[in-house]
């Protein structure tokens, strides 16, 4: 259900799909709309052309009535049509005689031998002399039949009415129209996927400047472009100009801000080592609480330098680091550092290719604290592992040691919170892990290890 539901999701939220879509559904009605049009125009085409011939038969048969000298009705000369000589053709004719009351003798005076010994069962219809109906029966074969008839009085006996019909199967009207409905329909369904085809190819041919303007955005973010590159149609050109312009302002104002971030710090720094240089010169009182307050002064100040380095860094595009040479070379600090603790360190393998999207320095920072503190705590042993995640950089760093209870897990990560005051330290590196990690859009998690101690997880953007 998840996976459908994302599925209708990225549907709605495709402007391509929905063009696509609206579209298609726009041809298929104008086709069908079009084809039904065509039909019903053809349709009536053909019943109007059966409906003329079988009044040309039927001026046909009563111009061929004659009265001979017995007074009685026959046919000057053969109707035309050779259909109406064939028993049972489909096509007839018939001639009553109406009676006073205007209904039909129940023997036929004339019929076609194409009816042979059938007799066509006309309804009882009220007509007016010359006038024409129109009727739907069934034939010799039960066939449906569609039919006209006519009152006529002939010039010598005006007294007597005579019906005469013609009445044809109404094959001949189905029979071409379901070949034109598929030849129609084949047709229109050529000209459907022909016209899908170029509305498809047409959708592709716009998209293709936009699926590179994407994959230039998708290179500025990965940090393989500092500027999207190539030329577009004038249409996109601006956007794309207007964004480089962007990210070269950005960039300038980066590298003024962390430039004057630098300038302040080191103005800071100067005036508290020369209270610290003259505070060591005293044993005094004073003297101690000046120097342990100007050390944390300057903590205080790496600390907030390096978010003011961090965040200027995260607003510059195109910034990647190699994992693998800035782990080992930490890993060898750490073991000059805390060679007399005889802690064993394992780092797991990963590929060479594998990079964090974002400075060295920084880098550096967090993998230095977090191994920094598990080298403080650990008993004998540090493992390391380097993972991707779904386009994220998972580092783990675990220690044996004796760990930290879930309750203080989240407070150690403030800034100057320590759970050992025996133990060297400022109380500020998990804060200044967890305070870089935020500022690249990654995070940092405290949880047991399976051997005892903590397990710290630190998730930074991948390169």
């Amino acid at each position: 259900m998840k996976a459908v539901a994302g599925r209708m999701k990225r549907w709605r939220n495709s402007l391509r799909l929905r063009l696509l879509a609206g579209t298609l559904v726009w041809i298929v009605v104008a086709v069908l709309a079009a084809g039904w049009g065509l039909s019903s125009l053809f349709n009536k085409h053909v019943s109007r052309q059966f409906d003329a011939e079988l009044g040309t038969h039927l001026d046909q048969l009563a111009a061929n009535l004659v009265f001979d000298e017995a007074q009685t009705l026959r046919l000057r000369a053969p109707l035309s049509d050779p259909r109406l000589a064939r028993p049972l053709s489909g096509l007839y004719w018939q001639v009553d005689r109406m009676g006073a009351a205007g209904e039909p003798e129940t023997v036929a005076l004339l019929r076609s031998r194409s009816l042979w010994d059938a007799v066509l069962a006309v309804p009882p219809d009220a007509l007016a002399d010359g006038e024409m109906h129109v009727h739907h029966v069934r034939g010799p074969n039960d066939e449906p039949l569609r039919m006209i008839e006519q009152v006529l009085r002939p010039a010598e006996y005006p007294d007597q009415a005579l019906r005469l019909i013609v009445a044809a199967t109404e094959d001949l009207i189905s029979e071409p129209v379901a070949r034109f409905n598929d030849l129609l329909g084949f047709a229109l369904g050529a000209l459907s996927l022909g016209l899908i085809g170029a509305v498809v190819v047409q959708v592709r041919t716009a998209w293709m400047p936009l699926e590179r303007l994407r994959e230039g955005l998708a290179q500025v973010h990965d940090g393989r472009n500092a500027a999207i590159e190539g030329r577009f149609p004038s249409e996109i050109q601006p956007l794309v100009d207007e964004f480089n312009g962007v990210l070269a302002r950005n960039a300038e104002i980066v590298v003024r801000a962390r430039t004057q971030a630098g300038n302040l710090a080191h103005a800071i720094k100067t005036p508290l080592a020369v209270l610290a240089n003259a505070a060591n010169r005293d044993d005094s009182a004073l003297a101690r609480v000046v120097v342990e307050q100007v050390a944390l002064a300057q903590l205080q100040v790496d600390h907030h330098l390096a978010r003011a380095r961090a965040a200027a860094a995260v607003q510059i595009p195109g910034q990647r680091t190699a994992i693998r040479p800035v782990m080992e070379a930490l890993v060898r600090v750490m073991e000059r550092v805390h060679v007399e603790r005889g802690v064993q360190i394992t780092v797991g393998d990963f590929p060479e290719t594998t990079a964090f999207r974002g400075e060295t320095q920084d880098l550096q920072e967090m993998l230095g604290n977090l191994l920094d503190n598990a080298y403080k705590w650990a008993s004998s042993r540090v493992d390391v592992k380097v993972a991707a995640r779904n386009g994220d950089l998972v580092v783990t760093v675990e220690d044996d040691g004796r760990g930290l209870d879930a309750s203080v897990r989240e407070i150690v990560l403030e800034r100057g919170v320590r759970t050992d005051e025996q133990r060297p330290g400022s109380g500020l590196g998990l804060a200044i892990v967890r305070d870089l990690a935020l500022l690249y859009g990654g995070d940092i998690a405290l949880d047991a290890s399976p051997r005892g101690g903590l397990r710290a997880s630190l998730r930074l953007p991948r390169a």
